[in-house]
């Protein structure tokens, strides 16, 4: 692929939404920029999910870019916040969706072996990774942004390899592939 195209990461969360955005021009990797929306003020989780998909058509429009890449909640013993994460995840995938931007889930797991080699890296461990492979200046305070960052650089990493993970290229490519969920 040497299309030159923009890579959208997204680490969702109520909390805060970590997202990250790398070019890529003849197969090499470009930071364009990391950032987190801040959803703790708001006690209200519709007002959170409407914000995050504000967020989320602000940068579509803004970066346009070609793909996205979102870290998929992680399975927890919590089924409460499993089921607030994967509202996040969905309202952030269907704003890509909406605007016809393939979407592509990874693993919090495959994510982190993308990145630094081990599936068990810490949050710490993956930024300072990125850091040194993007030549980032410096690190943000909270890593939310580096994780959705990371899930950039994974989607760029298994760009050529045979997709195992779920992977959606519009509306009609989400029903289809899963007509169960869909009624």
């Amino acid at each position: 692929m040497n299309k030159e195209r923009i890579i959208l990461g997204i680490d969702p969360g109520t909390t805060i939404m970590g997202y990250g955005l790398i070019k890529v021009e003849k197969k090499q990797m470009k930071f364009l920029q990391l950032n987190e929306l801040i959803l703790k003020k708001y006690t209200d989780p519709y007002i959170k999910l409407k914000l995050i998909f504000e967020r989320t058509i602000e940068l579509i429009e803004t970066y346009k870019p070609d793909e996205i890449a979102i870290e998929a909640p992680f399975f927890g013993k919590n089924v409460q916040s499993m089921l607030k994460l994967g509202r996040a995840q969905g309202v952030a995938m269907a704003a890509g969706l909406s605007r016809e931007v393939p979407v592509t889930e990874y693993s919090p797991k495959k994510i982190k072996m993308a990145i630094t080699g081990n599936g068990n890296a810490s949050k710490e461990q993956v930024a300072r990774m990125l850091q040194s492979l993007l030549k980032l200046k410096s690190l943000p305070d909270n890593l939310d942004s580096t994780d959705g960052l990371a899930a950039a650089v994974c989607h760029f990493y298994n760009a050529n390899k045979p997709q195992k993970e779920k992977s959606y290229s519009g509306w009609a490519a989400f029903v289809q592939q899963n007509p169960n969920k869909v009624k």
